[in-house]
């Protein structure tokens, strides 16, 4: 015990952090090629909207689903099984070739992904302690803007060197499979783990070590405040993110003539920034929890923070210089990330390890069919008022914040954890 501790956690975000960047690769190929395909293939801005509801839906099944299997499987199990199968659907869209053809791959897709965030959440559960859990959050859900700035930079130079889009599907599919080698081969928890200490294991534990042997069904957590106070704080904010990552280069196409090759400086500054943002969002509140400041307190400061960041991309569909449309999209992702990387750790901090992946999943269920839900609109919206439509979608997007806000606290005024289940 007086040896010192060694520091493996780290790598083990760096592992989560690299699926996630692949997750988000995946998912966000479409809101890239949105204009090239809809004109190949005639799809209109309604069966646009299908097509990425039909991964929302998805997602929503699958997070509850993986959620359960996680809890039940551990971690190394659970997460071999969804990088598995979201690897073989990412390639299936290669295949299609009607809006149909890619509604029933995203089906796959969003199912399949969906067991990212609740395994990532249980892991960073699993490896940290409290006080570091927002902050090693905040570094793996960086990985989905790395993801969102690879695309539009690595997208048109496969189709210049390939040829055709499809060959996207299919080597981002190739990149989930390069990961699990290194995922089998490294991840262990901590106390069955050759790289790490004993030293380590007891930081990880921090004085507050927790059973993982309890089985609790999924159903039971529902009667509880806690539960509902994660969910409905990410049902509020996660559509958000969503409209950007559908359609914020439609967005940038529709209102200033941006092409495929144009998208990369834009999307790529606003994902590097939405990246720096939920960096400092972990930090911030792990930082003062550090500093004697309650978890309640940290969390929530941090949270209000991001909501009032949020407010100025209202005025985005009135401004006339994209560079200044993108800076406040650009803020307002980079708030949401600081949001996403506390919203996450309170489900840590709410519940014992061994029903965290049952909880997010929950959470990200509820928040994935408002996702889907909110696609739908956008894509009446649009199809109806055309450019116009972006006017009442930017507005009442900003809003959830502050929203999701008050929801948490009303449920959760103290934040103190469970005892027991």
């Amino acid at each position: 015990m007086n040896a010192r501790k060694t520091n493996f956690r780290w790598a083990v975000v760096a592992l989560l952090f690299f699926a996630t960047t692949v997750n988000y690769f995946d998912r966000f190929i479409m809101g890239i090629l949105a204009p090239v395909l809809g004109t190949e293939l005639g799809w209109n801005e309604m069966e646009y909207g299908y097509i990425v509801s039909s991964f929302q839906f998805a997602y929503a099944i699958g997070t509850l689903v993986f959620g359960y299997i996680i809890d039940r499987l551990g971690t190394r199990r659970g997460f071999t099984l969804a990088v598995t199968l979201w690897s073989v659907a990412s390639m299936l869209h290669a295949a299609a070739r009607n809006w149909v053809g890619f509604a029933l791959a995203r089906v796959g897709l969003g199912f399949s992904e969906a067991g990212n965030f609740p395994a990532a959440i249980k892991t960073v559960a699993e490896w940290f302690p409290k006080k570091e859990r927002a902050l090693a959050t905040g570094l793996f859900n960086g990985g989905s803007n790395v993801g969102a700035i690879m695309a539009p930079l690595v997208i048109p130079f496969i189709i210049a060197s390939l040829g055709s889009w499809r060959w996207i599907f299919i080597l981002s599919g190739l990149l989930g499979f390069f990961w699990l080698i290194f995922w089998l081969i490294i991840y262990r928890t901590p106390g069955n783990s050759r790289f790490v200490n004993r030293a380590e294991v007891a930081y990880i534990e921090d004085g507050e070590p927790e059973s993982d042997q309890q089985k609790v069904k999924w159903f039971r957590l529902l009667k509880y405040r806690q539960t509902w106070a994660v969910a409905l704080g990410k049902l509020f904010t996660d559509p958000v993110w969503w409209f950007y990552l559908y359609w914020g280069a439609k967005f940038l196409h529709s209102k200033f003539g941006v092409d495929l090759q144009g998208l990369a400086l834009p999307l790529v500054s606003i994902y590097v920034v939405a990246d720096l943002g939920g960096i400092a969002g972990g930090a911030i509140s792990s930082r003062l929890i550090k500093r004697g400041r309650s978890i309640n307190f940290s969390r929530k400061i941090t949270l209000l923070g991001a909501a009032l960041l949020v407010l100025p991309v209202m005025s985005v569909p009135y401004q006339a210089s994209m560079p200044v449309s993108v800076a406040l999209i650009a803020l307002a992702a980079a708030a949401h990330c600081a949001w996403s990387a506390n919203i996450f750790t309170v489900a840590s901090d709410l519940f014992p390890r061994q029903v965290v992946a049952s909880v997010t999943g929950f959470a990200t269920t509820v928040s994935t069919t408002g996702g889907m839900i909110m696609a739908l609109l956008v894509g009446t919206a649009l199809n109806g008022a055309g450019d116009a439509g972006y006017n009442t979608v930017f507005a009442v997007l900003s809003f959830g914040y502050l929203t999701g806000l008050i929801v948490v606290h009303l449920l959760v005024p103290r934040m103190k954890p469970l005892s027991h289940i």
